[in-house]
């Protein structure tokens, strides 16, 4: 069975967008590239002509993964909201031993930055949290050791 990609209706949007772009705009400027270079000659020895190749395999390598994640896309919808437990798509603010706060938001896999706050579900971190309520306290190990943190708040962007 092909993996599951779960995003939200937002990412979906996204992708698709970028798809139409790739396969119309994009497509035709590599394309462009490729017809100058070939005009420049020999091409057993042209590095515009190479150069225009490798960019047209990073396309449609793009343009592979994409429609890849929208054909197994399972689109998350607010499954948690009512009950205030932490799941896809939630705002959550937690706090550490020494009683700092962190606000993070819970993604699928394909969304997931952690220099944005934006951590995965398949994390461990993500693992551990999911389910949880405000008030509860998680563990969880990561390279840098195992921690304990606690739920302060579950929310949902407005």
């Amino acid at each position: 069975m092909a993996k599951e990609y779960k995003i939200t209706s937002l990412r979906l949007a996204d992708l698709e967008k970028e798809l139409n772009y790739l396969k119309t705009t994009r497509e035709r400027e590599v394309a462009a590239m490729i017809a100058e270079a070939r005009s420049y000659g020999d091409l057993s020895e042209n590095s515009e002509y190479d150069a225009a190749k490798n960019e047209q395999a990073k396309l449609y390598g793009r343009i592979a993964e994409i429609e890849d994640i929208l054909s197994h896309a399972v689109i998350i919808e607010d499954e948690n909201e009512a009950t205030g437990r932490v799941g896809l798509g939630c705002i959550v603010v937690v706090e550490d031993a020494n009683g700092k706060q962190t606000t993070y938001r819970i993604t699928g896999s394909q969304e997931a930055n952690p220099m944005q706050f934006k951590l995965s579900d398949d994390s461990p971190f993500g693992r551990a949290i999911v389910g949880k309520a405000a008030g509860e306290s998680f563990s969880f190990s990561a390279p840098a050791g195992t921690f304990t943190m606690k739920v302060v708040s579950v929310s949902r962007e407005g």
